[in-house]
């Protein structure tokens, strides 16, 4: 009778502690999940791109470099668009405006470029700017989803405007059903959520 407790006992304990160590993956797993999504969100942009490095050595030579060519081959759409770019990356606004509007000025039916635009005049403060470039790029490719989203995103969150932004994800969700956001969330919920 003594093991047949005894047994029963360890087993208990066994169990008991089988328990506490799925409850502690379970616990590890989500509060990783989380992390990572905190993380993710406070590193990445509208675009979900990591801004660079604003002191980065090597692309400021090669903004230099840039520059001289745009000074000797003023109508070098290419080259206005890669000096755009880094200027883009690097979070210089103003200097990436002037880039992309040259650009645009010399190749008009970049909807890229465009969008690229859009993107600064919004982080310049300039929604309206931003909401004419996004549409620009649209009217030159109207499955363009970088400016389909990001007319979205004007729309709803700087000029409060949500179910303009609901129908204009709405047409990107026709583009494409499975579209989501720089971090991941479904465009299709983001519509859903809007009354």
């Amino acid at each position: 009778m003594k093991d047949k407790t005894l047994q029963t006992q360890i087993g208990v304990k066994k169990e008991t502690t089988l328990l506490f160590v799925f409850i502690a993956l379970g616990i590890g797993f989500i509060g990783g999940v989380v992390f990572s999504a905190f993380k993710l969100d406070s590193t990445t942009n509208l675009m979900g791109v990591i801004p660079a490095d604003p002191h980065d050595h090597a692309a400021d030579s090669h903004i230099a470099a840039l520059e001289e060519t745009v000074a000797k081959e003023p109508n070098n759409a290419a080259a206005w668009i890669e000096l755009g770019n880094l200027f883009f990356d690097a979070q210089q606004v103003e200097k990436a405006i002037h880039a992309y509007e040259t650009a645009v000025k010399i190749q008009p039916e970049n909807a890229d470029v465009w969008t690229d635009l859009g993107v600064m005049y919004r982080r310049k403060g300039d929604a309206k700017q931003a909401l004419a470039a996004f549409n620009k790029a649209q009217a030159l490719d109207p499955r363009h989803e970088i400016s389909l989203f990001n007319a979205g995103v004007v729309l709803m969150h700087d000029l409060h405007q949500p179910q303009e932004a609901k129908a204009v994800w709405e047409k990107l969700i026709q583009v494409n059903p499975a579209a989501k956001t720089p971090s991941g969330q479904s465009v299709r919920e983001l519509v859903e959520k809007i009354k």
